[in-house]
């Protein structure tokens, strides 16, 4: 199939299927979710996902009702129905259907699975981005990786009506990440990342990202960041699951970064291994 859905335990083509107007989604974006990329049969960095999916929907109290090597399992079972070899691959999971209220519903009512698969590849990561930015009035729940994305959607429409490919939010000076991927720099040889705190996702890439640099003996500094200091970076980086790890080389139409395209190499290259490794 070139598209595939499932829905609790129903699968059809993605453009087929259809929910219950009383999931809490509807109303509320009451939920959590994760996406990724697989190829060759081979979904990357699933146990990274799973435990991050597990962990927002904790957050917000939300009990999982699979096990991980449940919804694993399902997820190749879906992925073993794909024509395509390279597929993106997504999942979430509401709090359930019931009259609408803002209050839980009754605890005998069951979170539903959505999940979505398409043909996907990872981005062109020597392609140098450009940026914009944007006061982040997000809530301060950042860390879970809610359905709630209205800010992020306004952020990413203003980044393409200017031109841009990713929107950076920052809160006062400090910046914390971008509309839909994290956010991070290079200076005179250090990886500064924003800290996992509840003001950023804890992205997959992200912590890839560092793994790769103490690995190969590049410093990492989880520190916040100002503008100004993004600004003036040897490498200004965007990561994400699709994106990789993608440098920038304009913010608000100045040139930003540049200056340190060794390093850029490297952190892709060995990347790029990785994903290759676990999707060979």
């Amino acid at each position: 199939m070139k598209t595939l859905g499932y829905y609790n335990g129903k699968f059809g083509p993605l453009e087929e299927m259809t929910v219950p107007m009383n999931d809490r989604v509807c109303y509320f974006g009451d939920g959590v979710y994760e996406a990724t990329l697989a190829k060759n049969g081979k979904i990357f960095a699933l146990s990274d996902h799973l435990t991050r999916f597990f962990n927002s929907a904790g957050l917000l109290r939300i009990t999982v009702p699979y096990t991980k090597d449940e919804i694993a399992g399902i997820l190749y079972d879906m992925l073993a129905k794909m024509d395509d070899s390279e597929i993106f691959v997504y999942w979430q999971l509401t709090r359930g259907t019931a009259p609408r209220t803002h209050q839980f519903p009754a605890e005998d009512v069951r979170p539903n699975l959505w999940i979505f698969m398409r043909p996907g590849k990872h981005g062109d990561s020597s392609h140098y981005l450009k940026l914009t930015t944007i006061e982040d009035t997000r809530f301060l729940h950042c860390n879970i990786k809610t359905l709630n994305l209205l800010p992020n959607v306004m952020a990413a429409q203003k980044a393409e009506s200017l031109g841009c490919d990713e929107c950076v939010f920052h809160r006062g000076d400090i910046v914390t990440e971008c509309a839909h991927s994290n956010v991070s720099i290079i200076k005179d040889g250090i990886f500064i990342t924003h800290p996992t705190d509840h003001y950023i996702l804890p992205g997959i890439t992200r912590m890839h990202i560092i793994q790769i640099c103490k690995e190969n003996g590049i410093p990492v500094d989880e520190r916040p960041f100002t503008v100004q200091e993004m600004m003036d970076a040897d490498e200004v980086i965007v990561s994400s699951s699709t994106k990789f790890c993608a440098p920038a080389c304009e913010i608000e139409g100045q040139p930003v970064g540049q200056k340190a395209p060794e390093l850029v190499r490297l952190i892709q290259e060995k990347y790029l291994e990785k994903f290759d490794k676990e999707t060979a």
